[in-house]
């Protein structure tokens, strides 16, 4: 089954989102990955109950807990993406040395040097061309566990998804 192209709105809200991760990940400016959102925005990181509400406290987030804290060596490595003509839904894989404190992930958690690898799935929002909002889900028992935080065989089950999930998809 072969992928039907985008629409142009699709197409749209994909080129903002471009813009949004680029600011976010590259350029590390919260005014600019502010600039692709709502009048309105949110973000919310289930797992860790991390994230703003509102213009103020998206900046917030952005300029104080996330952008200074993103581990140096996190790579994205994209599985899945889904557009429709208001969501995008994307899966990846995110791999990191836990080398510093990310409060924003992984509240309360001294840097351990230990590697983390874990699947992120996020479900973004528009309204009117902008990002809306961002939910963000990730297996923080699996994270925790490979940090040695949390020793349980349950926690640990998800570590054998990741290579499970590289082989299907061909990673």
């Amino acid at each position: 089954m072969s992928a039907q192209p985008l629409t142009p709105a699709q197409q749209q809200l994909l080129a903002v989102w471009q813009q949004h991760t680029f600011a976010e990940f590259v350029q590390r400016d919260a005014a600019a990955a502010l600039a692709t959102m709502s009048d309105d925005p949110y973000v919310l990181l289930i797992p860790a109950g991390t994230g703003g509400v509102g213009r103020d406290g998206v900046y917030d987030f952005y300029a104080n807990a996330f952008l200074p804290n993103i581990p140096q060596d996190m790579e994205n490595i994209p599985i899945s993406q889904t557009i429709t003509e208001d969501k995008i839904i994307e899966e990846a894989i995110f791999r990191f040395t836990h080398n510093e404190q990310v409060d924003w992930m992984i509240p309360g958690v001294p840097a351990t040097g230990k590697q983390v690898e874990m699947v992120v799935l996020g479900l973004i929002q528009f309204k009117d061309g902008k990002v809306a909002s961002e939910h963000l889900y990730w297996d923080q028992a699996t994270v925790l566990s490979q940090l040695g935080v949390v020793d349980h065989p349950a926690a640990a089950a998800g570590q054998r998804t990741i290579p499970k999930l590289r082989e299907i998809m061909g990673l």
